[in-house]
């Protein structure tokens, strides 16, 4: 399963039945689990912990130190869930001593020419279009889907099941179960689409849809509002979710779209 014209450091640790192509080169202190796959001209260098049932396409670089002036060569690892696609020219850097890892969970499908920096942390089913290109200390929440081309600033958060449209800046925290499109980037409504394509019911959708009619409908600020849902609705995982994300938000949220809105909004 490992063709002669590729380099294994002795020290990596593959499971016996992983297909590695020709040319690729993986490098000492790496793991790999069992039915992986990794094509031509893939890198994969010192720290990488690779799951089962990978596939990892030509071109892509895995555990590449961190491109942060602050890093000292310390040990940190790029983790990558069982069941992950990883296409053509993504890299991912090793973390840094913030957090120690750069993480993509379980059943993952990183697109081609993504770039996941230092100190990201990516949820389980996560969908990241062509070219996304993501600064360090990120966090995305399971089936959260991001549109190719979007630049994610660093320190943001993007909620479960969010959808972020393609082509977008992302300088704001995204709050789960919504969708964020427009320039600047603002929110869309609910994510219904996808959250009926995983199994929420009407009621539970229109549960989210009502919360989010009060963050942004009722002309309240973002505290009263969190104020008024803990009041009114009862505790539900969603309205925890959604309540629990904004009070945590260290960029703050996006706002809703305004005619008004210009790109000097956005914040950097």
């Amino acid at each position: 399963m490992i063709h002669p014209h590729t380099y294994i450091h002795p020290n990596a640790r593959l499971a016996t039945n992983v297909k590695v192509d020709p040319f690729t080169v993986i490098h000492q202190d790496v793991e790999i689990g069992e039915g992986t796959w990794i094509s031509s001209n893939v890198t994969i260098m010192e720290g990488a912990r690779i799951g089962k049932n990978c596939r990892i396409f030509p071109g892509a670089v895995i555990a590449a130190v961190p491109q942060d002036l602050k890093f000292e060569g310390e040990y940190s690892i790029v983790e990558i869930g069982d069941d992950t696609t990883i296409r053509e020219f993504v890299t991912i850097n090793r973390g840094t001593k913030d957090r120690g890892r750069t993480a993509v969970g379980k059943n993952c499908l990183i697109m081609a020419y993504s770039h996941l920096a230092h100190d990201c942390i990516i949820g389980n089913n996560v969908i990241m279009s062509n070219n996304v290109q993501m600064a360090g200390h990120v966090t995305v929440g399971d089936w959260a889907i991001i549109g190719g081309v979007s630049a994610v600033h660093q320190f943001v958060q993007i909620g479960q099941h969010a959808f972020v449209s393609g082509g977008s800046l992302v300088s704001k925290d995204v709050p789960p179960f919504i969708k964020a499109a427009r320039t600047p980037l603002s929110y869309a409504g609910v994510n219904s689409v996808g959250l009926k394509r995983r199994g929420f019911s009407v009621d539970r959708i229109n549960h989210i849809l009502d919360i989010y009619r009060i963050l942004y409908n009722k002309g309240m600020n973002t505290s009263q509002a969190l104020e008024f849902i803990e009041e009114e609705f009862s505790a539900t995982d969603e309205r925890d979710e959604i309540v629990t994300f904004i009070r945590e938000s260290g960029r703050g949220i996006i706002k809703r779209y305004t005619k008004g809105s210009t790109d000097d909004d956005i914040s950097i």
